[in-house]
């Protein structure tokens, strides 16, 4: 087995980041090095401490956050009860008809007569009816005609032959 000299003035480094290299002849705007012999007491450098800092703190902020979805999921369930009207996460609503705890099964009825059965975690999201304005009465138009746009309501018909003549002039106008 061959063993390799190393070059002499040469350094085992552990860590060594340049944001410019004098070797290149490039302007040096900042050189940063980790110790390149150990200390005496085994001691720590900061580049290791820092690393376990950003570990610690990943890791607390992926707990919390997977706490707060626990709360939040085990308020929304606690909500459940036939007559609830819900929406799944896969987009179905419809209206909790009953519930089973022991096998997790929520039966929706989507439409009368229409009923599905689902996990009890597929159930997502508890759909608050809309609020109407007391204040506002609802009004119900005799017809249709105001819900027709302003500009539609004032114009005059066109004829059968102008509009055969229109339709005809459509086609042509892109040749």
């Amino acid at each position: 087995m061959q063993h390799f000299a190393r070059p002499p003035g040469s350094k085992r480094t552990a860590l060594s980041i340049s944001y410019a290299c004098t070797e290149w002849n490039f302007p040096v705007f900042g050189h940063i090095t980790a110790q390149t012999t150990t200390q005496p007491g085994g001691g720590i450098d900061i580049m290791t401490i820092l690393l376990f800092v950003m570990l610690g703190i990943f890791i607390f902020m992926m707990f919390r956050r997977n706490k707060k979805t626990r709360d939040q999921q085990a308020t929304l369930q606690s909500q459940f009860e036939p007559g609830v009207e819900v929406m799944t996460s896969f987009g179905l609503f419809g209206r909790i008809v009953s519930i089973d705890d022991d096998e997790n099964k929520v039966v929706l009825e989507l439409s009368p007569g229409n009923v599905a059965t689902v996990h009890r975690q597929a159930v997502t999201k508890i759909v608050e009816p809309a609020v109407v304005g007391e204040d506002e009465p609802t009004v119900i138009p005799d017809d249709a005609s105001s819900l027709a746009p302003e500009e539609t309501a004032t114009a005059t018909p066109e004829t059968p032959d102008e509009t055969l003549k229109r339709l005809n002039d459509e086609g042509k106008k892109d040749s």
